[in-house]
């Protein structure tokens, strides 16, 4: 990245860590490390289970042969690889008062630099009407920069072919040697098939569903007759928005499909962040870390044996 090229993705990111960062790091309290927990594990020690202990890492055959539970005390690899599979096709384009690209833009710049600055490798897919671009994944501030520039300085296609998300899920198999943190960022507006590979990919890696979506695509207001185009194909189509029965069978569909993509994220066991283009970015990180925790307690209760549960008074925490 040249000088001429840089500061887009400076003043970018510079007003990120002063509006959004900076407020994070009054609010998260420490939660980072939970938040970008690394994957490697490399068991240290045995000992008495304490209060607070992730029952995760209790040892059963041990606990059964002593009689006193006892949890596995490992050396945990901090280090995260995390990767962005970017949907930057047309429909991003659309938003009624902030694009969707935008609001995706700012969020990868937000976690990009969270995760770098800790100490972690990140990379990215860029999907247009293919996958066009792969960013190997490095550390450090330099490197957020880098990604964050190619977001920016990547044109708006004008129109393409419909977009089929299979292409990017399957892409990134050949990329992502190691279990890694992954989010794709979409609004899921996509040809059907994804949600098999994106099952397949949530059995190596952890995934996080990254949502967008604009209130208008969830209801219309009236506003009378309206052209309305086809970000992708281009297509357009005279609608009157004042006929309340059209505006009910919109809000229909659109609930269907959010029925629908809700349905294919559980079948998948991925956790989905919404990220409409009215949120407050603080607000949508947090989520974020509410949604993590969530897993990792989930995990906590699930790892208990059946027929021992609701006999020992284990913390979930």
């Amino acid at each position: 990245m040249t000088a001429f090229q840089q500061p887009a993705a400076e003043n970018l990111l510079r007003r990120l860590e002063w509006t959004v960062i900076r407020r994070l790091d009054g609010l998260l309290h420490g939660d980072y490390q939970t938040l970008f927990r690394g994957f490697g594990l490399d068991l240290a020690d045995l000992r008495e289970y304490q209060y607070h202990d992730d029952v995760r890492y209790i040892d059963w055959n041990v606990t059964a042969r002593l009689q006193t539970p006892y949890v596995r005390v490992y050396n945990e690899d901090r280090e995260v690889t995390a990767w962005f599979l970017l949907d930057l096709s047309p429909s991003v384009e659309f938003g009624s008062q902030v694009k969707k690209r935008a609001v995706s833009t700012e969020f990868v710049t937000v976690l990009v630099r969270l995760l770098t600055r800790h100490g972690n490798r990140v990379g990215a897919l860029f999907y247009g009407d293919t996958v066009d671009t792969i960013i190997p994944a490095r550390a450090g501030r330099r490197h957020a920069l880098h990604i964050v520039h190619r977001m920016l300085a990547r044109p708006q296609l004008a129109r393409s072919a419909a977009t089929n998300l299979r292409d990017l899920l399957e892409s990134s198999f050949r990329v992502m040697p190691r279990r890694s943190l992954v989010f794709v960022v979409s609004d899921f507006i996509s040809a059907p098939g994804w949600a098999k590979p994106l099952a397949h990919l949530a059995q190596r890696h952890e995934m996080i569903a990254v949502r967008l979506y604009d209130p208008l695509e969830m209801e219309l207001p009236d506003l009378g007759l309206l052209t309305m185009r086809d970000a992708e194909t281009g297509e357009q189509l005279f609608v009157d928005t004042h006929d309340r029965m059209f505006r009910k069978r919109f809000a229909a569909l659109a609930e269907r499909r959010e029925q629908e993509l809700r349905s294919a994220f559980s079948q998948a066991g991925v956790d989905a962040l919404e990220l409409s283009t009215n949120d407050d970015l603080v607000d949508a990180i947090l989520r974020f870390v509410d949604l993590r925790k969530r897993r990792s307690q989930l995990a906590a209760g699930g790892s208990l044996p059946k027929h021992l549960r609701g006999h020992h008074d284990f913390s979930m925490a």
